[in-house]
């Protein structure tokens, strides 16, 4: 029953909203030496344990966003949760819109993207989300409320998740071009 849900999430998922989607190449990244400062500063905010951060990159068009979020994202991958763990890494997801894409120029399935990426880094939550699903199947539609998918697929398997990761660095998310 619980591949059943898993293989209706993998199937909404967009894949191409990934860091390193092969869609997405050539990737915007940092060159080595620049933007040193923002990142230093970013990195510093994402290892604060004491309370949550969001982080909101802004400025004109081709100023480097991506490619600031595009790095942030590949040195939280690079990064383990724990030295024991073989899986978790710090970057729990990820979401790159672009309006060139139909399947990442909407939020339909933003959250069940997270949630697909959060359940295969962590898969401690895996079965959160499966519940999630099972409890109600319609909260993979597009079309249900951001409200609703947040709740079920997002947040309550990071209460859980947060319970048992309360000695290590917190998990990333790094979310792109929203205005997109």
């Amino acid at each position: 029953m619980a591949e059943g849900t898993w293989e209706k999430l993998s199937q909404v998922a967009v894949l191409s909203a990934e860091y390193d989607s092969p869609e997405r190449q050539p990737h915007p990244k940092c060159l080595e030496g620049t933007r040193v400062d923002h990142l230093k500063f970013i990195h510093g905010l994402l290892d604060k344990r004491d309370k949550s951060q969001i982080i909101w990159l802004h400025g004109t068009a081709g100023v480097g966003k991506s490619a600031v979020a595009f790095t942030v994202a590949e040195r939280m991958k690079n990064l383990k949760i724990t030295q024991n763990t073989k899986i978790e890494t710090r970057l729990a997801g990820t979401f790159f819109f672009s309006r060139n894409s139909t399947e990442r120029s909407t939020t339909g399935h933003f959250f069940a993207t997270l949630a697909y990426q959060l359940a295969s880094n962590f898969p401690s939550v895996r079965n959160d989300v499966n519940r999630a699903i099972r409890e109600n199947p319609a909260v993979l539609k597009s079309s249900e409320s951001l409200r609703n998918q947040m709740k079920a697929l997002f947040r309550q398997p990071l209460l859980h998740l947060q319970l048992s990761l309360r000695d290590c660095p917190p998990p990333v998310f790094v979310i792109d071009a929203l205005d997109e």
